[in-house]
């Protein structure tokens, strides 16, 4: 069974790869007391995310080059909300759909509102995904011009994977699929990962929390 994507039930095992790769967070979707259980209340009622990491903590760092050749770094888009996804091109399943659906949250946003976001796909395949599947994979999703994708060898992409938590695996069996991680990470405009997406959220709920995210 290939593991494409994390849904809802399996965010506190993100969490763990999250830990273990250096950031100091929880969840704030239960465990709190007091006064800390209102204040993580009020901030989760503010976003439509699937979970907060609390407290949000500096993005990793993410610089590689797009299919195209051209630099990126997470740190050029200070002021926007960043969204960072981690897909292959040949994925049979749940990378069309985030990448769909991310598409369709750009489209609720409007021009204005999608100024405000950025969306950075770095690729868990680097023997697959070339320029030229990469750029077939934005054309069909209508994603070319408004997503950052992320290619590079296998040494430069396991560093990335490895900072953000990310679980990357050739299937043994289906040696053409990746067992990835299928979540979408919310980045503050102040450059600090703040909300979690499974990888079946809504688009509506993206397009709600992206002024959130760019203005803090």
């Amino acid at each position: 069974m290939r593991k494409n994507g994390l849904d809802l039930r399996l965010l506190l095992a993100l969490l763990a790869l999250v830990l273990g790769a250096g950031a100091v967070a929880v969840l704030s979707i239960g465990g709190s007391s007091g006064a800390q259980a209102k204040q993580s209340a009020a901030r989760a009622a503010d976003f439509q995310a699937a979970a907060l990491l609390s407290p949000p903590a500096p993005a990793p760092a993410l610089a590689l080059r797009n299919y195209l050749g051209q630099p990126v770094n997470i740190d050029s888009y200070k002021g926007k909300a960043v969204l960072v996804t981690f897909l292959y091109t040949h994925c049979p399943d749940i990378c069309p759909l985030i990448a769909s659906n991310l598409r369709v949250a750009l489209n609720l946003l409007g021009a204005a509102g999608a100024a405000k976001a950025q969306v950075i796909v770095v690729s868990v395949d680097p023997r697959g995904d070339t320029r030229k599947t990469v750029a077939a994979f934005l054309s069909s999703h209508g994603l070319t011009g408004r997503t950052q994708y992320l290619i590079g060898s296998a040494k430069e992409l396991s560093r990335v994977w490895k900072a953000w938590g990310v679980g990357s695996e050739r299937d043994a069996e289906q040696p053409e699929f990746i067992n990835h991680s299928g979540l979408i990470y919310g980045v503050t405009g102040s450059g600090k990962r703040l909300t979690l997406y499974a990888s079946s959220f809504h688009p509506a709920e993206i397009a709600h929390d992206v002024p959130l995210l760019a203005a803090r």
